[in-house]
């Protein structure tokens, strides 16, 4: 009796908003990478996010090594996103001064009863 050698199935998937994610999680591709690159183990990392499976942890790292580059450039293009996004959000006029305006609320409304 033989081993099955043939390749397991990536544990990665394209989410809607073009993020990718680790096996039926919502932990991000970014998030793992992030962890092994400031020395987290495998292990740790699934401490860290309990709803992976270790299995899915290995092949993404194995993944991650493998094609470093690519993986690296998408890293590039989500943390630009997300800066842009950032931007955005803070440039609003509605989220300046929203603390004050919600505190300026609260003074001038009366108590809500439950």
């Amino acid at each position: 009796m033989g081993l099955d050698l043939t390749a397991a199935e990536l544990p990665l998937k394209t989410d809607a908003g073009g993020v990718i994610r680790v096996g039926n999680t919502r932990v991000t591709l970014d998030s793992l990478v992030e962890d092994y690159e400031t020395g987290a183990s495998p292990e740790e990392i699934v401490l860290h996010y309990a709803v992976l499976a270790l299995a899915d942890v290995h092949a993404t790292i194995a993944y991650y090594l493998r094609n470093k580059n690519a993986v690296e450039a998408y890293l590039r293009e989500q943390a630009g996103a997300a800066d842009q996004v950032r931007r955005e959000i803070t440039g609003r006029e509605t989220v300046r001064g929203l603390r004050e305006r919600l505190l300026a609320r609260m003074k001038t409304e009366p108590a809500r009863q439950a």
